[in-house]
This record gives C-alpha cells, structure tokens and sequence, in this order.
C-alpha cells in the first residue's frame, strides 16, 4: 500500500500588513492620561472671569513663574493656589517680587466678586510695590455665549 503524503504549505514569506492595534492601544492610554491630566495644568483657582469685546492678550500671565491673584466670588483671595487673607498679600507678594525686573501681577476675578474686594486687593498690591497689574478677562464670542480665550486677556492699570 502506498502511503499518500500530505502536501505541506510553506509560508515563510514575510507579513506585508501593518499591525496597528497596539499603536492604538498606546494612543489610548495617552488620550486618557491627557484628559485626566490637563485640568490639573489649570494654574490658579478656577473663577468665572469677566468678558470683554476688546481684550489686550497679556501672554505673560501664562509663564509659569507669573504672579497670579484671584479673587472669587465670595470674595476670598488667593496667591496662586493659598488661600491668603487680602491684608497678608502685600508682603507675600513683595517676596515674590524682590529681584524681578517685571514686577506685574495678574488679577483673576470673578465676574461676581463684589467690586470693593477688587479695589482692596488692587490697594494692597500697590502697598506691596507693584508696578503693573493686569486683569484677566475672557472675551466675548459675537452671536453665540462666551467662550474661554486661549490667552488670558486684560487691561492693565497704573
């Protein structure tokens, strides 16, 4: 009896097809650690700022290194992220501000915040030495609601 060999295929060519799945596992995982962490880049305390039509951009509020003030609704100040009674920020502030050439700060207000807690952290700054201070704004989109700036935008005040 004749034994019937069985054919055996041999492939060793090459796979032309691009495996793309663990790219795109990889990409992924970025996405999600991107929109978990970007929130957390925001610098300062989050407040509901004013619009304006015409804002100046003041790129330099977005250094890392810039002095930021904000004022919420409520009327509680903060340095950066601290919490800070407004009579305690002009020798915080003037600490921040020795050996700097640009002695601006950024104050980011809430819409709401009432106007006198404003003018109290404008006059405690000054107390402090500063030269120039910029108040932060979002401008106004024409024929739709207001929408962040990428750039923070203000007006500055002498």
């Amino acid at each position: 009896m004749s034994e019937k060999k069985k054919p055996t295929i041999k492939n060793d060519a090459p796979v032309a097809d691009i495996n793309v799945t663990p790219m795109v596992d990889v990409m992924l995982v970025m996405l999600i650690i991107f929109m978990v962490i970007t929130p957390m880049l925001q610098k300062g305390v989050s407040v509901d700022k004013a619009k304006t039509k015409n804002p100046i951009a003041m790129q330099n509020a977005d250094k890392e290194d810039a002095v930021l003030v904000s004022i919420t609704r409520n009327g509680e100040s903060f340095l950066g992220t601290t919490k800070l009674p407004s009579d305690q920020l002009p020798a915080k502030v003037k600490d921040l501000l020795t050996n700097r050439l640009d002695k601006t700060v950024y104050i980011n207000s809430d819409s709401r915040a009432k106007y006198e807690k404003v003018v109290e952290v404008v006059d405690n700054l000054r107390t402090a030495g500063v030269d120039n201070i910029g108040l932060l704004t979002e401008q106004v989109q024409e024929g739709r609601k207001a929408a962040p700036v990428a750039a923070p935008a203000a007006g500055a005040g002498n």
